[in-house]
């Protein structure tokens, strides 16, 4: 996929002074209904291996300098970081359901929100949070049912089906149906630059017979696997309308100047997320 224009059918890249995001074009047509956005690594405060807008508590950068973060990109959304509810990431498919007294977990209390890859919420007054550095952000939107819900999708989870899970879930506990569902796929490692072993792809190609048609073979006797394009396969099985699915065409990797990337900066590098809230409107 490589490098492509962060302005696209797809996304628009968002600039407020030195601050950049991105947002989906087709959740913004739901602005009066939702904010969202997944940052970059541009108008932070952040120094070192996380400059500059890093949202990791966990990386190496001082909390001072990650909470000025998400005080910077709270404002520019509107949105008050003390509502923020972290996920605790394990490359699962576990999803959670959050509500009001999740508020402030993770950014301003200790959080038992630990183990689950995605969440879920009705709740205008929560904002979900889930992070990245190569791995696939997925927002979902129900606009009927006004739910919303935000999974971290990297290649296990992706394996392991955390998008069908989620929308199971949207609609197990609030009745959303699939076809209403928007999603979009955000920026990450793309087919170009995720480059795996024989056990990475028999994973794949065990739970998902059709997905080597995602998949390209090195001579090198590697697999390059185009993640995104398989998930938005298994969504489209789990009945989300094809048009309702936008993908970002970003590769996080090849544009390690604008997103932190754990293969890109071998590791050392910060966090991306991607932050989502109902408007209380």
């Amino acid at each position: 996929m490589g490098i492509k224009k962060l302005d696209n059918e797809s996304i628009n890249h968002v600039k407020k002074g030195d601050l950049e995001y991105i947002q989906f074009k087709n959740l913004s047509k739901y602005d009066s209904l939702v904010t969202h956005c997944f940052t970059t690594r541009k108008g932070g405060v952040s120094t070192g291996e996380c400059s500059t807008l890093n949202m990791g508590f966990n990386r190496k950068d001082q909390r001072e300098n990650v909470e000025a973060n998400y005080k910077r990109i709270s404002e520019a959304l509107g949105i008050d970081y003390k509502n923020m509810a972290f996920s605790n990431q394990v490359h699962d498919s576990k999803v959670r359901i959050v509500t009001e007294n999740d508020r402030g977990k993770g950014i301003l209390r200790e959080s038992d929100i630990i183990g689950y890859d995605g969440l879920i919420t009705n709740c205008k007054e929560v904002v979900l949070v889930t992070f990245y550095a190569d791995c696939v952000p997925l927002f979902f939107l129900d606009p009927v049912k006004e739910v919303i819900a935000l999974s971290h999708s990297g290649w296990r989870s992706s394996v392991k089906g955390i998008g069908r899970e989620t929308i199971e879930k949207m609609h197990e506990n609030f009745g959303c149906s699939p076809v209403d569902i928007v999603v979009g796929i955000g920026p990450s490692i793309s087919q170009c630059c995720f480059e795996v072993g024989e056990e990475v792809y028999e994973e794949f190609a065990a739970t998902y017979p059709w997905c080597t048609a995602y998949i390209r073979k090195t001579d090198a006797d590697k697999w390059h696997i185009h993640l995104q394009e398989i998930i938005k396969k298994t969504l489209v099985d789990a009945g989300v309308s094809n048009e309702n699915i936008s993908i970002s065409g970003i590769c996080t990797k090849c544009n390690k100047d604008v997103f932190f990337s754990h293969r890109g900066d071998q590791g050392k590098t910060g966090s991306l997320a991607a932050i989502m809230q109902l408007r209380n409107t």
